[in-house]
């Protein structure tokens, strides 16, 4: 599976769980990390819980690679590396302190509104 499938992969597993506000950045161009961040969030902690659980799920079932998880038992920003994605799954209050998608403001963003109902 390559970056593109796997982005695609994830968008729609935080999406069957009802992540809210998902952007997809190309950082290929700016950052050695990986090929793309995606920033999602959930409303709750249980919430954020249930989005990271689901991408991990669908990305260990197509084959795919799950290098590390961080902050899954606080559960205001869960940190998912697979590698060519990196996901950050937060909660609202938590994604508005860090403001992820200013900081990496460079990085072009990935039309993904046909994954998404």
């Amino acid at each position: 599976m390559d970056s593109k499938q796997l982005l695609e992969l994830v968008v729609k597993a935080a999406d069957s769980k009802r992540a809210e506000d998902t952007v997809a950045l190309d950082v290929q161009g700016i950052s050695l990390l990986a090929d793309y961040f995606v920033i999602t969030q959930g409303g709750s902690e249980r919430q954020v819980k249930a989005i990271s659980d689901e991408i991990r799920e669908q990305v260990l079932e197509a084959g795919g690679d799950v290098r590390d998880i961080e902050g899954k038992d606080g559960a205001s920003w869960v940190l998912i590396d697979l590698e060519d994605v990196v996901v950050h799954v937060f909660k609202e209050e938590t994604r508005q302190f860090y403001n992820l998608e200013k900081l990496w403001s460079e990085a072009p963003l990935v039309n993904i509104e046909e994954w998404t109902k």
